[in-house]
């Protein structure tokens, strides 16, 4: 996924011990997966992970959306949709939910449509790192 929209090659072992360190404490965030089914078995067409933000001006969480990604065949085929709708109406169901948020690469011109096509606005801020793990080539 990273290459694909960022053209980041990702350490694999960092990333397994991410993934596993998020399973195993729901504090850090939750998985959702679209499955269909392939040749008669079940198959991960689309993911999104969800990671919280606590906001003291609105007494809530926002949700991030982050690890968007849905596999090449089943693009346009609705399945991100699916993934928001259901998050977006987990996330309006509880009171402690203030809002959702995502972040993009800005360079992912296609995502970006499908984000404002589901009612997605741009905000007034801009995102800033100091990366203490990715040494990043400009």
């Amino acid at each position: 996924m990273a290459m694909e929209t960022e053209q980041r090659r990702l350490d694999p072992d960092r990333v397994r011990a991410g993934v596993a360190a998020l399973l195993a404490d729901a504090a850090k965030g939750i998985y959702f997966v679209a499955e269909t089914e392939v040749n008669g078995a079940p198959a991960v067409v689309g993911q999104l992970l969800i990671t919280y933000e606590w906001s003291d001006w609105r007494n809530g969480n926002f949700w991030w959306i982050q690890s968007v990604y849905v596999a090449g065949d089943s693009r346009s085929q609705g399945v991100f949709r699916a993934l928001f709708e259901h998050v977006r109406a987990l996330a309006t169901a509880r009171p402690d939910v203030c809002g959702l948020r995502l972040y993009m690469d800005a360079h992912n011109g296609r995502a970006r449509q499908a984000y404002e096509r589901l009612g997605w606005e741009r905000t007034s801020y801009e995102v800033f790192e100091i990366d203490f793990v990715t040494a990043r080539k400009r």
